[in-house]
């Protein structure tokens, strides 16, 4: 068991949210290596690591829960519904730190993490995105995986009017001045880290970006295609409460 504990009583600096579905290949690895390097690049940090499980039909449950009997610092959601923008908003609606750190299992990217407190904790920044497509990142994912990244965006800003380079995946952001934008978003599923990012946007929040190195792990644990309708339909549902009913 993990000596570096945060109590349970004690609140915690920074929650690392980390939605999961169908992960057991990949989750005990990628919790136990986090905890390691985040001892070792922030060793005075207290954080606890939310793993929001949503309706994985394997073991990955069972690992989380094990993970969280092994370490303190982490806690364990479980939600039915395999859902991953449901689950992303229920981690950040119970998470207990200051700040709220937005992880994806396949990233768990501790420098961004580190990059993202400083600029939190120094108030240089309300939310800080960790984007895949700005000019200085390196994505290194296949090229499907990056030209879905691509044209998202772009839809993003033609419908939107979305003025940054990136919204889904990496995002850090002060818990409390936030909520109330978390509180405001009408999708789920896969548009909903998206909606998040552009209402902080348009609601004039200091939004930074910051590059980040990206190298696919595993294949999606949903498939792509499949995603597309959905993220069609959430889009135009939002496109309609925002540029046409007024709903910002």
């Amino acid at each position: 068991m993990s000596n570096d504990k945060t109590e349970l009583g004690d609140r915690p600096t920074a929650s690392i949210v980390i939605p999961v579905y169908n992960e057991e290949g990949l989750l005990q690895t990628a919790i136990h290596d986090l905890i390691v390097r985040l001892r070792e690049a922030l060793p005075e940090l207290a954080y606890e690591i939310v793993i929001t499980e949503n309706g994985s039909t394997d073991k990955t449950l069972e690992i989380a829960y094990a993970l969280e009997r092994d370490h303190a610092q982490v806690r364990v959601l479980h939600s039915p519904e395999p859902n991953y923008g449901r689950a992303l908003r229920r981690g950040i609606l119970e998470a207990r730190g200051t700040y709220v750190l937005c992880d994806e299992i396949d990233i768990c990217d501790v420098s961004f993490q580190t990059r993202a407190l400083d600029l939190l904790q120094a108030d240089q920044a309300d939310m800080v995105v960790g984007s895949k497509a700005h000019k200085d990142a390196q994505d290194k994912r296949p090229f499907m995986r990056r030209a879905g990244t691509t044209v998202i965006n772009g839809l993003l800003r033609l419908a939107l009017d979305f003025r940054g380079t990136d919204t889904h995946g990496l995002k850090a952001f002060h818990r409390e001045r936030l909520l109330p934008v978390v509180s405001r978003c009408i999708v789920d599923k896969d548009l909903f880290a998206s909606e998040f990012v552009i209402r902080a946007e348009r609601d004039a929040y200091r939004v930074v970006e910051v590059p980040i190195v990206i190298v696919e792990k595993r294949p999606p644990s949903i498939n792509l295609a499949k995603r597309v309708p959905r993220v069609l339909k959430d889009l135009a549902r939002l496109t309609w409460a925002i540029r046409v009913r007024g709903r910002s």
